[in-house]
């Protein structure tokens, strides 16, 4: 087939790598180059740099609903487009234009998860397993008819970047089958019940903000979901402090957001009777350090809180 490409972040390189393989990709979209890093230098998406590599034409417009994007997709002609993790919503008129449609690989168990967060999101939640989804994309978000379903569990320590790099795989190698099931007309398309959907939308900077009320093992559920951003962060002594690692720690009788330490171990009370144990942490302005060379330098008071924004 004919394939338009569109998408930008490392979890969207395999199916292209796949597609590579099987198909004629006749183009690949991605988002514009951005500032990254303390230099503030334009960075390119995992995507390009893949493309580039493969030697396809390469487009990155600001707006792909804009008429010159919409005109320069019809004139590809493309039997199929795929999008994965693109960042940009997609206008009925670019969903009109190939005849097989556009297929979304989705990280999540559709209808469970629809958003831009979906992998953040079901760690964040405690789901003990999620997978990816072969969408159709409508106009609606991630709406669209079911085509292949795959699922795993999720570890009970693993982190956003983790759970991603093993289903990244997984997705393009669904992808691919649904293609072939389209090609042979097998495909079997399930409409999704909207009465089960939960959403998973983009993160923003207060969700990494530590409610000590919860249960340890939501706030490292949180921890964990939210790593690299927004993380997990509260305040010490007025100052953002930001919780690099961390693992529950059991029941405890001290309050939520008391901070207690028995000489090399960091604990902090939660909801629930319970207790995380900071493992590694990084107060503001200063580098990242061990529980213990966070004890050796700041003197903690009794029943001291973090949290505390005076």
């Amino acid at each position: 087939m004919r394939v338009v490409f569109l998408g930008t972040p490392e979890f969207a390189v395999p199916s292209l790598n796949a597609l590579a393989a099987e198909h004629d990709v006749v183009a690949v979209f991605t988002q514009p180059d951005r500032p990254k890093g303390r230099g503030n230098q334009l960075a390119e998406s995992p995507v390009k740099i893949a493309a580039t590599s493969l030697g396809f034409s390469v487009h990155q417009p600001e707006r792909v609903r804009r008429p010159e994007s919409v005109e320069l997709l019809r004139s590809l002609a493309a039997d199929l487009m795929v999008v994965v993790g693109y960042g940009q919503i997609i206008p009925q008129i670019i969903i009109d234009l190939p005849p097989y449609g556009i297929l979304n690989v989705h990280a999540s168990l559709l209808p469970k998860y629809r958003g831009a967060a979906p992998i953040q999101w079901a760690i964040a939640n405690g789901e003990a397993e999620t997978g990816v989804t072969i969408m159709q994309i409508d106009a609606g978000l991630d709406t669209g008819d079911m085509l292949l379903k795959a699922a795993i569990p999720i570890g009970p320590d693993e982190t956003a970047p983790e759970l991603s790099h093993r289903l990244a795989p997984l997705g393009a190698e669904l992808l691919l089958e649904a293609i072939r099931q389209i090609e042979a007309g097998t495909v079997r398309r399930e409409k999704q019940n909207d009465t089960e959907a939960t959403l998973a939308p983009i993160l923003n900077k207060d969700d990494g903000l530590i409610d000590w009320s919860r249960p340890a093992g939501r706030i490292y559920d949180r921890l964990r979901g939210f790593t690299p951003w927004p993380g997990a962060y509260t305040t010490f002594r007025g100052q953002q402090l930001s919780i690099l690692r961390a693992k529950p720690a059991g029941v405890s009788n001290v309050e939520p957001a008391v901070i207690a330490s028995n000489k090399r171990h960091l604990f902090a009370g939660c909801g629930g009777g319970t207790a995380l144990e900071i493992v590694e942490l990084q107060p503001s302005g200063k580098k990242r350090m061990t529980a213990e060379a966070f004890l050796s330098g700041y003197k903690l008071a009794v029943s001291e809180k973090l949290g505390d924004r005076s």
